[in-house]
């Protein structure tokens, strides 16, 4: 039986949710590291070792994947009272006007119908812990639209409901609900399978002066999760100095 508190991380095989799988184990938690990736999850495992960590197969779009996750969590048998819901993703910059459905529903399942899967399977054992937390890695584009975002941000708008709604659902219970919401952060993943070229991923972040990291993330779910019980923070935004809106950012030449 695990005896430290159990955090669960979903997309733990790279980005902002391997470094958030990292952080926790050095704030003390033993974490779930899931994701679909199993050769990323075990090495981090072998990394920070069995006593700190767990590897779970898991791709949150399957309803039967996310089941077999709680049960392996549950199987853990120590307190479960965190879950990082970070998996998700954006594809394609197409206008409306050429949207593509298959990409749309991709990312809708991924963002929103993920989050409520793995949130629904592990909120017993949350509230169960008495002293849960869920935190939801969401974007500064819940907030605002722009051209070529339409599927993504009508995803990250609708994840951005789910959480508002839960939070109003839960209150009362013992489990805290907060939200993440990063704007521009340089990953080896997000905007190459976004737009699936390596030059126009690199383009993103030209002439951005230190733009966010995923350790930068990572921080910040760790100290919200970390804050006195009774500490709620609702929606933590943070995007790097160089951008001071979704559509300004400075870039030096």
């Amino acid at each position: 039986m695990v005896q430290k508190n159990i955090a669960v991380v979903t997309g733990a095989s790279s980005g902002i949710g391997a470094a958030t799988a990292r952080r926790l184990v050095a704030e003390g938690f033993h974490v779930v590291a899931a994701a679909r990736r199993t050769d990323r999850l075990e090495a981090f495992v072998k990394e920070v070792g069995e006593a700190s960590a767990t590897a779970v197969a898991c791709d949150v779009t399957s309803a039967e994947s996310v089941t077999a996750l709680a049960e392996a969590v549950t199987a853990l048998g120590g307190p479960v009272t965190l879950l990082v819901n970070n998996a998700g993703g954006a594809r394609g910059v197409e206008p409306v006007a050429e949207g593509s459905v298959e990409n749309w529903q991709w990312m809708y399942d991924v963002n929103v119908l993920g989050t409520l899967r793995v949130t629904k399977a592990l909120l017993p054992a949350l509230e169960a812990s008495g002293a849960g937390t869920v935190v939801t890695v969401g974007s500064t584009a819940a907030f605002v639209v722009y051209e070529g975002g339409g599927g993504y941000t009508a995803a990250k708008h609708a994840q951005n409901a789910l959480v508002g709604t839960l939070r109003l659902e839960l209150a009362g219970k013992p489990v805290r609900v907060v939200e993440i919401d990063p704007g521009m952060v340089r990953t080896d993943e997000f905007a190459l399978n976004r737009l699936g070229d390596q030059d126009k991923a690199d383009a993103v972040y030209a002439g951005v002066r230190e733009p966010l990291v995923a350790d930068d993330i990572a921080d910040c779910i760790a100290w919200t999760a970390t804050r006195p019980q009774h500490v709620n923070v609702d929606r933590l935004v943070v995007r790097p100095i160089a951008q001071a809106a979704q559509h300004k950012v400075v870039r030096e030449k």
